[in-house]
């Protein structure tokens, strides 16, 4: 009965946006035919949540293509739906361990759909918080598979444009994993740069706030890790002309615990993050960024003041050399210019010398 009365193929897509789900500009689109929906939903959770159900008799019907219907009725445009979706199937989960792998392996597959070929799905936020509570009451210690459901599944769904539509979820859930494992805080920070937006602001921004919960809960061995690429990349942050995300790279060194791995390996980061601190201080536009770049700069001063001016003397050095670099360019092309100018152009037995004064070229 819930199968005639539920299993059903949704119409065409229409939405604007090409990404699936709803954007907060949207308005969400509910199924005229709810109210009956409604009904069976609720008499499935009910079966599904009966404490006296003998699992045994129950998993001949609710088998492997039935989970598989279930889920594809996650992609369904209806919220209601999907919430009633993520009941149902996390009662099933519960109840019917048997079919715990096959429901992972099941929502790895339409994750895997979603990233690398369609980018469209509208129940990603929903599957993922059923994975919440999931990673959460996994066994000590993580099997390989766990780890590849993180490294294959969650870390690429940092990939899409419409990852702000599910982004609490999904660092909920990588946050679930290095709690249970802290050494996978390095393989998480290594993915995010791996993913890390380069024109997309908004995105950049929950990158940067995902990136300090993780490090909150990193350990030194790790954070010595991936503190090169890392810094590397914070570095292109601080001296982001979007001031947004140039404010949230400098609030990095506001975290207490940042600020001490910061500090013990002041002689690794500083030069990687010394000359974006620098330019801002020259020339960044927003007068808020650069009262914290001068509070970041104060803080190494404080730390190492003898860093700081070896710091600044090489990057003057460089500034030095790129500039003569840059002269002994200039003059070349000057030289030749002037060499190709007065060089003859042969035309049959004519030959006559090109004047750059009086010779004017269309580009």
């Amino acid at each position: 009965m819930c199968a005639i009365n539920l299993f059903r193929d949704f119409p065409p897509k229409y939405r604007s946006n090409s990404t699936g789900g709803e954007t907060e500009d949207e308005e969400p689109m509910f199924d005229p035919a709810w109210s009956h929906l409604q009904i069976v939903y609720d008499l499935l959770l009910r079966f599904v949540s009966y404490s006296s159900l003998d699992v045994k008799v129950a998993k001949k019907y609710v088998d492997h293509s039935f989970i598989l219907r279930l889920l594809e009725l996650s992609d369904s445009e209806d919220p209601r739906e999907r919430d009633c979706l993520k009941t149902i199937l996390h009662r099933i989960y519960g109840k019917f361990m048997v079919h715990r792998p096959f429901i992972r392996k099941a929502v790895s597959n339409i994750i895997y759909r979603f990233v690398f070929e369609t980018e469209r799905h509208n129940g990603i936020a929903e599957l993922l918080e059923i994975f919440g509570s999931v990673i959460s009451g996994f066994a000590l210690p993580l099997k390989e598979e766990h780890k590849m459901f993180l490294s294959r599944a969650l870390i690429p769904l940092h990939k899409p444009k419409s990852v702000g539509i599910y982004h609490q979820q999904l660092t909920y859930c990588v946050v679930q994993f290095i709690e249970k494992e802290p050494k996978l805080a390095s393989v998480v920070i290594k993915g995010l740069l791996k993913y890390w937006p380069v024109t997309n602001s908004q995105k950049e921004l929950m990158f940067l706030s995902e990136l300090e919960e993780i490090l909150e809960m990193t350990g030194m061995v790790e954070f010595q890790k991936i503190m090169v690429p890392l810094f590397r990349r914070i570095g292109y942050c601080l001296n982001s002309s979007h001031f947004q995300v140039a404010e949230r790279a400098h609030f990095l060194w506001n975290n207490e615990h940042v600020l001490n791995h910061i500090t013990q390996n002041r002689q690794v980061i500083l030069p990687l993050v010394f000359p974006a601190l620098e330019r801002n201080t020259r020339n960044h536009w927003n007068q808020a960024v650069l009262n914290l770049t001068l509070n970041v700069r104060k803080m190494f001063c404080e730390m190492d003041e003898e860093l700081v001016l070896a710091c600044q003397g090489k990057l003057e050095e460089e500034d030095s050399k790129s500039s003569m670099a840059a002269e002994k360019r200039r003059l070349t092309w000057e030289r030749l210019e002037t060499a190709a100018s007065f060089q003859p152009v042969g035309g049959g037995n004519i030959s006559f010398l090109v004047n750059p004064a009086t010779c004017s070229v269309t580009c």
